[in-house]
């Protein structure tokens, strides 16, 4: 098995992060969500909004074929890149396998975009959302 690339591991822990430390379901489903919507955020301006949901899109089809654990939850993901049904989708599934499919969308998201805009223009259009990730406040330090 490959190590993971610099890029990988920068998406894994900055989805660690924002789930922190008491992590449920509920807070990794919002925090791929929150980073998902971050990169639709940056992004869209650049390859606009078809581009955005093409990119998901395809992900979501590349996480199920390359990883048959996640094909009955890529499957049950709407067309489209409605957040909220990816939400719904994510919390009916158990702790491990939402942070495995979460892990596993982001980078390959961001491998099919280096793929078509090269590694260095992907890295400086979502530098920032890996480093506001880093360095926002994990979700659960937020609440009262």
């Amino acid at each position: 098995m490959s190590t993971l690339s610099e890029e990988s591991r920068q998406i894994v822990a900055s989805l660690a992060h924002r789930v922190g430390p008491n992590a449920d379901i509920a807070k990794t489903a919002h925090a791929i969500v929150s980073i998902l919507q971050d990169i639709e955020a940056t992004l869209t301006p650049v390859i606009g909004q078809q581009g955005v949901v093409a990119l998901y899109r395809r992900s979501l089809h590349l996480c199920g074929s390359a990883h048959p654990r996640l094909t009955s939850t890529c499957n049950k993901v709407p067309s489209g890149m409605v957040l909220t049904a990816l939400n719904s989708v994510l919390v009916e599934q158990n702790e491990a396998d939402v942070r495995f499919f979460g892990e596993m969308l982001l980078t390959t998201f961001y491998e099919l975009l280096t793929t078509l805009i090269g590694p260095s223009l992907t890295a400086r259009l979502l530098r920032g959302v890996w480093d506001s990730s880093l360095s926002d406040t994990p979700s659960q330090e937020n609440s009262p």
